[in-house]
């Protein structure tokens, strides 16, 4: 394998001055049919959403929308997304979303939101503002579980488990244009800031491959843990995130070098991340423990466990 390239992307400072207010990280608990809501300025969990016990029995995937006011949460069980009131915790409406979805996906401009419905191997598109399901797009693979759209929109990636590959959909065209055969059961995946790369964990293979973008070619793969999962990138573009669900860690890998240059314990199958806005907080969802792990992206180290429901599948921020 030749050398790699640098992926570090040089962006304006003021793109990562952090906000004025505290962000709150949104995580859904499929175990408790509940979403924890944590205040990351003091990593306390501040409110529980519940919906009155209505909000679903199974939440996996959830995003939020741009203003901050509505959690778009998975209730597989219902076959649909299911859009909450991010401060009073009232179900505001359930969006069909074909059947047994489970990851979610957000455009950049928070427009549009991707639900992946694995018994019905379909993508659909979701308009946040009227919280209506406005195209399904069929899928050459089956069994989708994550859909992650690219930082101009012009791409969503849906990585299939049952299919071991990840389906590419134009969204000019709003159709699967080319399949990425995948290393091993693919799951989490992440851009990198300038769009050119997409980082995908293979589960059963311990690897992440690095793709390029518009060929869809595997450029180099990349040994993590045990059963990596979820990916993360970092705002800087500097850094990949993998949270490693049989081995209970973090592995932090250099977008220049492509290598893995720390590995963080934190609790038992981690699984979706997400990280702040100046990306100094990086929040893991530790579904065997009932917990959140919150890491210091400077320092490499977990700086905070919080408790939250049963099995937590994610985490959103906003």
């Amino acid at each position: 394998m030749t050398k790699l390239f640098s992926l570090g992307v040089a962006l304006p400072l003021f793109a990562f001055v952090a906000p004025a207010w505290a962000e709150l990280a949104y995580v859904p608990n499929a175990g408790s049919g509940t979403v924890s809501v944590i205040d990351t300025a003091s990593d306390k969990v501040i409110r529980t959403l519940s919906g009155d016990g209505s909000l679903g029995k199974k939440l996996e995937g959830a995003v939020v929308d741009a203003s901050g006011k509505v959690v778009l949460v998975v209730d597989a069980p219902t076959d649909s997304v299911v859009a909450v009131n991010a401060e009073t915790g009232k179900v505001i409406k359930s969006i069909p979303a074909g059947r047994g979805p489970e990851g979610i996906g957000i455009s950049a401009d928070g427009k549009i939101a991707a639900a992946c419905a694995e018994d019905s191997n379909e993508a659909v598109l979701i308009d946040v503002a009227k919280l209506e399901p406005i195209k399904s797009i069929p899928l050459q693979g089956k069994n989708p579980e994550h859909c992650m759209f690219s930082p101009d929109s012009r791409w969503l990636l849906v990585s299939n488990e049952n299919s071991n590959d990840i389906d590419v959909i134009d969204l000019k065209q709003n159709k699967s244009v080319a399949l990425i055969a995948g290393g091993g059961h693919p799951r989490g995946m992440a851009f990198t800031t300038d769009g050119k790369f997409v980082y995908i964990a293979d589960e059963s293979a311990d690897s992440v491959q690095v793709i390029a973008v518009g060929s869809w070619k595997e450029v180099k793969k990349i040994p993590t843990a045990l059963r990596s999962a979820g990916v993360l990138a970092h705002p800087d573009g500097s850094r990949i995130y993998i949270a490693n669900g049989g081995a209970g860690t973090v592995s932090v890998i250099d977008t220049h070098s492509n290598e893995v240059t720390a590995t963080i314990a934190v609790g038992k199958r981690p699984w979706n991340m997400a990280i702040t806005r100046d990306g100094a907080k990086l929040y893991v969802a530790n579904g065997r423990s009932d917990s959140v792990s919150v890491i210091d992206t400077a320092k490499n180290t977990v700086v905070q466990n919080v408790d939250v429901g049963k099995l937590p599948w994610g985490v959103a921020i906003r």
